[in-house]
């Protein structure tokens, strides 16, 4: 059993030419503009995946259906994902800093918008923010639905079975399917990879976001991209996806990667037109 669940499986994606890979952020800037439009047009093409698929489908290995065992950093990262895609979908935000400046770490998440988004994941998540008073940090919330927490009033709001969860999200898109293996001493249900086109896609994107649409400005970086390179990392997956790289290429993405893990996130998130509450989550995990 151990040298199975040593076995690491890499794989090089077949890539495929699209019109648009990657994606930039909304700006006033017509060729930035034009760029995303391209963009969100392709993706309309695409399987909707939310942060939390995407970053589930890095770290499951394809032919097994399951995350290496040894990754303890998955779980945790998942609820951060869950955070950014409600900030995302303008459903959470963070109380204002105030005159003072308060760190992205000490403000409190509030509710922008509770209308459910129609995901069990995220409206589960969405109804214990609502029904908190008073309102918790991110740091807090990451560890409640996680629950990891010391305070036995907050062990219910922990989000459970999340991994098996996303993974039958996938098999209902029609990327995974449903096998069961047997471990010697126990039999686990596992997901192998079915649609190869979306993963391919996936990891083109991460790449090209690193290499080829490098624009060394997380500002000018697609939110979601950048949200998923950020959490893809504290995932410990994001090598899953430059592994089929060659040796210049991979030390230059992971080099591009150190870059952003050493911005300074409170200024980062002072600058116009961003999203506090994803970059407070960045900064959870990025300490």
């Amino acid at each position: 059993m151990s040298e199975r669940s040593e076995t690491v499986t890499r794989r090089r994606p077949v890539i495929k030419k699209e019109e648009n890979g990657g994606g930039s952020s909304k700006s006033d800037d017509p060729e930035l503009a034009e760029k995303e439009s391209d963009s969100e047009d392709a993706d309309s093409k695409e399987t909707r995946l939310t942060l939390m698929e995407e970053v589930l489908l890095l770290g499951l290995k394809d032919k097994e259906g399951y995350t290496s065992f040894w990754n303890d950093c998955i779980s945790s990262g998942l609820r951060g994902c869950i955070l950014i895609e409600l900030a995302l979908r303008g459903k959470i935000e963070l109380e204002k800093a105030g005159m003072r400046r308060r760190g992205l770490t000490s403000r409190k998440v509030l509710i922008k918008n509770d209308t459910p988004c129609g995901d069990v994941l995220l409206d589960e998540a969405l109804k214990h923010i609502k029904d908190t008073e008073p309102p918790e940090t991110v740091q807090s919330w990451i560890e409640y639905l996680s629950g990891e927490t010391w305070n036995p009033l907050k062990l219910s709001y922990q989000l459970k079975n999340v991994r098996e969860r996303l993974a039958k999200n996938l098999v209902e898109k029609g990327v995974l399917t449903t096998e069961k293996q047997n471990f010697l001493l126990f039999d686990m249900t596992t997901h192998p990879l079915v649609d190869n086109t979306t993963k391919t896609r996936l990891v083109k994107k991460l790449q090209e976001a690193v290499l080829s649409k490098w624009v060394n400005d997380p500002h000018r970086m697609d939110k979601r991209m950048l949200s998923i390179i950020f959490m893809a990392h504290s995932s410990d997956v994001l090598e899953n996806a430059f592994a089929p790289l060659n040796d210049d290429d991979y030390e230059l993405a992971m080099k591009r990667v150190r870059e952003l893990m050493e911005l300074d996130l409170d200024v980062e998130s002072a600058k116009p037109n961003v999203n506090e509450t994803m970059w407070a989550v960045i900064s959870a995990f990025v300490k």
